[in-house]
């Protein structure tokens, strides 16, 4: 008679959550799935919302890029996603409820942005399909992704207030960090971080090189990025730098593939 075959795990008998584990498997090598993957996310409120003057030349600028570099363009929500969280907030909606509302607006900037980068190959990928990424790249295609991660009802209560804390930019992060991608970056319309809102303060301090425990110390009044992008960059594997960019101004895409400086780069 032959004997049970037992599955040998070295997490058996773990809870999953003890430290001592945790420090084992700190230094574990990760599959970079893709390397040499630049991720461009492109702000609905700083980009997207301003029509044909801004959005057709800065996708014609990645659209050419695309044929010399692997890119994935990743759509924010901007003032639609304003509007209906207003409309939630008012009647009372849960934030998962918010969270659900706000991915359709990055749904349908992303549909708008791959038809116009169908010249390029620009093609509508779904979030369940991030892992295509690699065959959708080989066959020379420009994938376009929706920011909005898929928690939905399952976002994660905000520290303060009802908005949904994981948005388009944390989003873009999450996919560049799972797919080991060699940058990311965040297109708005400003020529990066400041000390505070530029449009409201002419005083507000630029700033283009900064740490990021040092900017949470901070602890700014307004953020041209979402805070929770902070914590989760002070944790990544692969992503130790974002990169902020003016997406009005051509060629500034370009010099951050390149690694020149421009904009603010906030890293590890």
């Amino acid at each position: 008679m032959r004997k049970r075959h037992e599955i040998e795990s070295k997490l058996k008998g773990e809870t999953l959550v003890s430290k001592g584990l945790m420090h084992r498997q700190a230094m574990i090598p990760q599959l970079r799935i893709v390397p040499d993957l630049h991720v461009i996310k492109i702000g609905g409120h700083g980009a997207i919302d301003y029509g044909r003057e801004v959005l057709l030349p800065l996708l014609e600028e990645i659209g050419e890029l695309s044929k010399r570099h692997h890119i994935l363009v990743v759509t924010g929500g901007g003032a639609r996603v304003r509007h209906i969280l207003d409309v939630g907030i008012d009647l009372g909606m849960p934030t998962g409820v918010l969270a659900e509302l706000a991915g359709k607006i990055s749904e349908q900037n992303a549909e708008i942005v791959a038809l116009l980068l169908s010249k390029w190959g620009g093609s509508r990928v779904k979030t369940g399909d991030l892992l295509e990424l690699p065959t959708l790249l080989h066959l020379g295609l420009l994938p376009v992704m929706h920011g909005t991660p898929p928690y939905g009802l399952f976002e994660h209560p905000p520290a303060l207030g009802l908005i949904p804390p994981h948005r388009t930019d944390t989003g873009a992060f999450l996919m560049a960090e799972v797919l080991g991608a060699k940058s990311c970056m965040l297109v708005k319309n400003v020529d990066g971080l400041y000390s505070a809102n530029p449009t409201i303060d002419p005083q507000a301090e630029f700033i283009a090189d900064i740490e990021v425990t040092d900017l949470i110390a901070r602890d700014l009044e307004d953020l041209v990025l979402e805070r929770k992008l902070l914590y989760l960059l002070q944790d990544a594997r692969h992503i130790k730098e974002v990169r902020i960019v003016n997406g009005h101004q051509r060629g500034n895409i370009e010099k951050a593939i390149l690694g020149e400086k421009v904009g603010t780069r906030i890293h590890t």
